[in-house]
Parts: structure tokens; C-alpha cells; sequence
């Protein structure tokens, strides 16, 4: 798993976070098309307690690929039925206020 964590301008945390494999793709359905790059979910390894860790307490976060979703519902992040696919492949977005 990827993890890599930005600051917004006025320093909340938008997070990407994304199945190693998934970098570089592009994901199409429809009319919408979305490119995993390494700009935004990095390329540096997280272990799933990081991605836990994260996940728990980040502001704004992004989340593509089957490990990393299945990893948030097996925790109780997310439920299953607020991720959708895109070409086959599972992704979600959590927005904390």
C-alpha cells in the first residue's frame, strides 16, 4: 500500500492512499477517467498500521484499489456500500468536517 500526505493551504491534511500496483493506471467508466499517479499517492510503502493510523485521523482522504478498501472496512472505517468501482477497481473518498 501507498500512502502519501499533503497539506492544504490552510494545513488540513488531504491523503492518497492506493494499491502499489495501481500507479500509473488509468480508470475509466463512462464519462469519468481518473489516473493513479505517483504525484498524489506517492511511492513510498505504508504498512497497514500506518494506513490505519491515517485513515483514522486524516481530514480529507482518497482511497483507490482493493487491499486498501477491504483494510478500511475490516477496521470499521468505512462501509462497504460508500465505495463504488471504476474499471473493476474500488475506491472511496472520506471528507471529516
Amino acid at each position: 500500500m501507498l500512502l502519501r500526505i499533503h497539506r492544504s493551504a490552510d494545513n488540513r491534511e488531504v491523503v492518497g492512499i492506493c494499491d502499489r500496483e495501481l500507479i500509473g493506471k488509468t480508470l475509466s467508466e463512462g464519462e469519468v477517467t481518473i489516473t493513479i499517479s505517483e504525484t498524489f499517492f506517492g511511492n513510498q510503502e505504508a504498512t497497514e498500521e500506518e494506513v490505519v493510523r491515517v485513515l483514522m485521523d486524516g481530514d480529507n482522504i482518497t482511497i483507490f484499489g482493493k487491499r486498501c478498501v477491504d483494510l478500511a472496512i475490516s477496521r470499521g472505517i468505512l462501509e462497504p456500500e460508500s465505495c463504488r468501482l471504476i474499471d473493476g477497481i474500488p475506491y472511496t473518498t472520506i471528507i471529516r468536517i
